[in-house]
C-alpha cells in the first residue's frame, strides 16, 4: 500500500486552512491553494493566528511554530497543484457544480496515483466521485471545526472507492491523529444526521412556546451534559449553515418534520442571531417535554443510522462524543436513562416525525453492550484493533475483558500463526483509565482495582506465552499500560510518529501490568531504570536503541516487515541487553543508573562524577524530584529483582503482591487525582 505523504488542501477558509495546519503539524508537506493571492495570504494569517494562541499557551514553542508554517506552501490556482501530489483535499463551498468544475481541473493536474477528496458535510460523494474522472481514487470526508482542534473525521467511501484508496485516506487520517468513523454515503453521514434535526427540533420548541431560548439551552446543557445549547451553538456557527443542514435533510430523507423552522428562517432572513439572554428558570413539566423530546429525537435518529448499516452503534457514540464534546453518545445515555424510557421518548418522538424505528431498538429490554475489540482474520493472520479511539484506547475493565476473550479464541484456532496488535486512531494504548483508579479509592474498593490488573496480567500472559507470533503496531503513542501490552509481544514495530513512556512513577504508582519486569529483561537493569524510574519519553530511536522497539522503520515499509515476521518466533525476547549499545542514551542510563547511583538518585541527588549543569543531568534529577517516593522506592525494588534471578512469573506475581501497598498510599490518590484534574500532584511519601 502506498504512503500518503505530500497533501493539497484546495481553499484557503477556515476549514481549508485548518486542514493545511493541522497536515502540517504531523509532519505532511502542504500545498494551500486558492484562486487568488490575497486569499492564500488570508489562509496564512489564519494559520498564523492559531498557531500563535497554540504558542501562548506553551503547545508549541516558537522553533515548531514555524516548522509548521515552512511546511505550508501558497499556490494560487488549482491548475498549480504539484502532479506528484499524493493526496488532494477539495474544500471550498458546498456547491455541487463548484467542486465539479475543481475535480475536473484536479483530474487533468495530478498523476494517475493521486487520491482526490472532497470535504462535504452534505452532498452526495457518489455523485461527486462521478465527475473526478477517477471514482475509484475518490472518497468523501467531513472534518469537524475546527480541524486542527477536534479529532472527529467521517470517511465516506463511493460505491467505486477502491479499497487501497480508503486505506490510504484512512492512514493519513489517523496520522493526523483523529478518530475515524467510516461510513455510508447516507445523507447527514453520521453526526449530522441526528444533530441537525436536533438543532432545529429545538427550534420548534421554541416556536410552540414549550421554554425560550435561554430556557431550552439550559435544559439542554443539564440533560445532555453539554458546554453550550442549540441556540448558542447556533450563535457560535452561524444560523444560515443549520437552516441549510436542516433544509437538505428534509429534502434528502424525504422527512418535513426536518424542514427549517419558521422561526430560524425568519431569523436567518433579517440577519440575526438567537436571544440566549433572560432566566434561564424553567418548571418541571416544560423541561420535562425539552429534555425528552431532544433525547427523543436523538435516540430515534440514532437507531435509524444503525438500522440502515451507516455506521455501529459504537461509531455514533464515538461521533457525539469526539465531534460534538457530549459527555456520553446516544446508546450510553440510553443505557444511563433506562432503555425503557429510551424507547418510549424514541417511539413519541418518531410519531411526531413519521419515523419508522427499528424493533430492535424499541423491543430491546437489557442495556446495550458496546464492542471496543476488533478481530479481523486473513489466512493465517489474526488482526486486533484496540478500538477507543475517543479514549485513545485506554484499558478499561471492558476492552481489558473483550481482548481476553479475542486472544484467547484466537490462541485456540489451529489455523492462525500470527495475531496483529494495532491501536484506532493516533495511540497504540495511551495507558490505563486513570478515572476508573481514582473511583475506586474514593469508595475504598481496591479489590476491584487488583481484580482488574490480575485480569490484565491473564491477558498480557496469554499474549506472551502464545504459540502464535505475536506483532504490535506501536506507530503511535505507547503509554504505561499500552506499553507493557506491547512489550508482552515477540515484536514491536514503530515509525517516527511512535513514542513510548512510563509516567507512572509521576502519578503515585508503578507500572503494574509487567513494565517493571519485562523492561528489565529486554533492556538490562539500568536502561531500564532510564524508562521506568524517570519516566522518560522515548521517541523511536530511542526505544530502538534501548530494544523495546524490535524495528523502527519508515511508516511505508511496515507491513513489509510484518510479512517477514509471519509465523517466526524471535530466538531470544529477553536478552537484557539494549539493542545499540554505541547510543549515546544507552551509555548515559548505563552509567547514570548504575546500582552504585540509585540510592543517591532516590534520595534526589546528583550521584558523584556528574555535572548537575549538564542538561541531560539536570532533567533526570528533576523528573524524579517530581515522581512519588514511595513509587520509585517500589519500582526500583521490583526492577532489581531481576538479579536475584527470580523467573519473569515471580517478578509478575511480585508486582501484583505489591500493589495493595502502593494503592493504600496517600501518594496514589493524589498522583492519579491530579492527572484528571490537570494539576501538578503534592506527595508527601505517606
Amino acid at each position: 500500500m502506498g504512503l500518503i505523504e505530500k497533501v493539497a488542501v484546495i481553499g484557503a477558509g477556515n476549514m481549508g486552512s485548518g486542514i493545511a495546519q493541522k497536515s502540517a503539524q504531523e509532519l505532511f508537506e502542504v500545498q494551500m491553494v486558492d484562486r487568488e493571492q490575497e486569499w492564500v495570504n488570508r489562509g496564512h494569517g489564519i494559520v498564523s493566528s492559531f498557531l500563535k494562541e497554540a504558542e501562548d499557551r506553551r503547545i508549541f514553542n516558537s522553533k515548531q511554530v514555524e516548522d509548521i508554517k515552512s511546511r505550508i506552501l501558497g499556490v494560487v490556482g488549482t491548475e498549480n497543484v504539484d502532479p506528484s501530489t499524493d493526496l488532494v483535499i477539495e474544500a471550498v463551498f458546498e456547491d455541487f457544480d463548484i467542486k465539479k468544475g475543481v475535480f475536473q481541473t484536479l483530474n487533468e493536474v495530478c498523476g494517475e496515483s493521486t487520491i482526490l477528496a472532497s470535504n462535504t458535510s452534505s452532498l452526495s460523494v457518489n455523485e461527486l466521485a462521478e465527475v473526478t474522472g477517477r471514482p475509484d481514487r475518490f472518497v468523501g470526508l467531513h472534518f469537524f471545526y475546527h480541524p486542527a482542534k477536534n479529532r472527529l473525521v467521517e470517511i465516506i467511501p463511493a460505491s467505486k472507492s477502491s479499497e487501497e484508496s480508503v486505506n490510504q485516506v484512512e492512514q493519513y487520517c489517523k496520522a493526523m491523529g483523529k478518530v475515524v468513523i467510516v461510513c455510508k454515503d447516507r445523507p447527514g453521514f453520521v453526526v449530522n444526521r441526528f444533530f441537525v434535526p436536533w438543532l432545529n427540533e429545538a427550534c420548534l420548541l421554541l416556536e410552540e412556546g414549550v421554554g425560550t431560548a435561554a430556557q431550552i439551552d439550559a435544559v439542554c446543557r443539564k440533560s445532555f451534559s453539554i458546554g453550550m445549547g442549540p441556540f448558542a451553538l447556533m450563535n457560535l456557527t452561524g444560523p444560515p449553515i443549520a437552516l441549510h443542514s436542516t433544509d437538505y435533510l428534509a429534502e434528502q430523507l424525504e422527512t418535513p418534520r426536518y424542514r427549517g423552522a419558521g422561526n430560524l428562517r425568519k431569523l436567518v432572513e433579517e440577519g440575526r442571531m438567537w436571544d440566549i439572554e433572560g432566566s434561564e428558570d424553567c418548571d418541571e413539566e416544560s423541561s420535562r417535554i425539552i429534555s425528552e423530546r431532544l433525547l427523543g429525537q436523538v435516540f430515534s435518529v440514532s437507531s435509524q443510522i444503525v438500522e440502515e448499516g451507516i455506521c455501529s452503534m459504537e461509531d455514533v457514540d464515538r461521533g457525539a462524543k469526539v465531534g460534538l464534546r457530549w459527555a456520553k453518545g446516544p446508546f450510553e445515555m440510553a443505557n444511563e436513562i433506562g432503555i425503557r424510557n429510551a424507547s418510549r421518548m424514541a417511539s413519541e418522538y418518531s410519531d411526531l416525525a413519521g419515523l419508522e424505528i427499528p424493533i430492535w431498538f424499541t423491543s430491546k429490554m437489557e442495556k446495550f453492550e458496546f464492542s471496543y475489540v476488533d478481530l479481523t482474520v486473513d489466512g493465517d493472520v489474526a488482526r486486533v484493533k484496540l478500538n477507543r479511539p475517543e479514549a485513545m484506547n485506554a484499558l478499561n475493565v471492558e476492552l481489558v475483558s473483550q481482548l481476553g476473550v479475542i486472544v484467547e479464541q484466537i490462541n485456540s484456532r489451529s489455523d492462525i500463526s500470527t495475531m496483529i496488535f494495532e491501536g484506532a486512531g493516533k495511540a497504540f494504548v495511551a495507558g490505563a483509565d486513570v478515572k476508573f483508579f481514582v473511583d475506586k479509592l474514593r469508595e475504598d474498593s481496591f479489590g476491584d482495582i487488583y481484580e482488574f490488573t490480575a485480569n490484565g496480567h491473564e491477558v498480557l500472559n496469554a499474549i506472551e506465552k502464545s504459540q502464535k507470533t505475536t506483532i504490535a503496531l506501536t506507530t503511535g503513542l505507547a503509554l504505561g499500560g499500552g506499553l507493557e501490552l506491547a512489550l508482552s509481544c515477540d515484536y514491536r514495530i514503530g515509525t517516527r510518529r511512535s513514542q513510548f513512556r512510563f509516567p507512572e512513577t509521576s502519578i503515585g504508582i508503578y507500572p503494574g501490568l509487567g513494565g517493571t519486569q519485562r523492561t528489565a529483561r529486554i533492556c538490562g537493569l539500568e536502561c531500564s531504570r532510564y524508562a521506568v524510574l524517570a519516566g522518560n519519553f522515548l521517541d523511536c530511536t530511542t526505544a530502538h536503541d534501548l530494544g523495546l522497539l524490535t524495528h523502527n522503520v519508515d511508516a511505508s515499509e511496515v507491513e513489509s516487515i510484518v510479512s517477514t515476521l509471519i509465523g517466526t518466533k524471535p530466538e531470544n525476547k529477553y536478552p537484557s541487553e539494549p539493542i545499540n549499545g554505541d547510543s549515546d542514551i544507552v551509555s548515559f542510563a548505563k552509567d547514570f543508573y548504575s546500582n552504585e547511583n540509585v540510592q543517591s538518585l532516590l534520595a534526589g541527588e546528583v550521584p558523584s562524577g556528574f555535572d548537575s549543569e549538564d542538561p541531560l543531568v539536570s532533567r533526570q534529577i528533576k523528573s524524579l524530584s517530581r515522581a512519588a517516593p514511595i513509587a520509585l522506592k517500589i519500582a526500583n525494588e521490583l526492577l532489581s529483582d531481576i538479579g536475584t534471578g527470580s523467573s519473569l512469573d515471580r517478578g509478575l506475581e511480585l508486582e501484583l503482591e505489591r500493589l495493595e501497598e502502593i494503592f493504600s498510599t496517600a501518594d496514589a490518590e493524589e498522583g492519579l487525582s491530579a492527572l484528571i484534574e490537570g494539576r501538578r500532584p503534592k506527595y508527601n511519601s505517606s
